[in-house]
């Protein structure tokens, strides 16, 4: 079984996570900020994980601290539930209609880390989430799982819309990225040699 568990705790925050890749879906997720937990939520759907958060931060400052730290935290979930990475397709990408919104994600589980966001967004907050922290969750994601992200709004009318696009393609393509390769089977999908 293919699991990540996660304790992370700072002068910040503390975030007990529980992933599980190979799941059905299912979630059970806390943050204290609600429009991140229903695209939290979204991602363990699209995904086909099982998640199960429970961060407290330090909200009364500010939501970046509690944002980026679920991001560090579920990649390194992601990463330890992966072990070696040995048979996996390694990289996975899927583009996401959300009504008039269109948007696209890209993951390389690659061992090196970068991201890219390009949000599109035009509003301080969408619901009571911070519109900026999208970026620091996808950074810290790529971070805590050693990956390189890159998630963009082609176009679109509706903020909700964009995010929830992205978080939807974003869990596609991580889902196809550590989804296991028959052809691979045990192989690394690298000529490096490592990931």
């Amino acid at each position: 079984m293919r699991r990540g568990i996660v304790n992370r705790v700072t002068t910040e925050t503390s975030i007990a996570l529980r992933l599980e890749l190979d799941g059905r879906g299912r979630y059970d997720v806390s943050t204290g900020i609600r429009f991140f937990d229903h695209m939290l939520e979204l991602v363990t759907r699209h995904g086909g994980f099982d998640l199960k958060i429970a961060a407290k931060g330090d909200l009364d400052v500010d939501q970046h601290h509690t944002v980026e730290d679920v991001g560090i935290a579920f990649g390194e979930a992601v990463s330890m539930a992966l072990g070696n990475r040995r048979g996996i397709n390694r990289a996975g990408y899927f583009v996401m209609p959300m009504d008039e919104t269109l948007g696209v994600a890209a993951i390389d589980l690659s061992g090196r880390v970068h991201a890219v966001v390009d949000l599109q967004i035009e509003v301080e907050k969408v619901g009571d989430l911070q519109s900026e922290l999208v970026t620091d969750f996808f950074e810290g994601f790529a971070q805590g799982a050693r990956a390189n992200v890159h998630v963009k709004v082609l176009y679109g009318r509706s903020n909700h819309h964009k995010v929830e696009a992205l978080f939807k393609a974003f869990a596609r393509a991580l889902r196809f990225a550590c989804s296991r390769d028959r052809q691979l089977k045990r192989t690394l999908p690298s000529t490096k040699g490592l990931l």
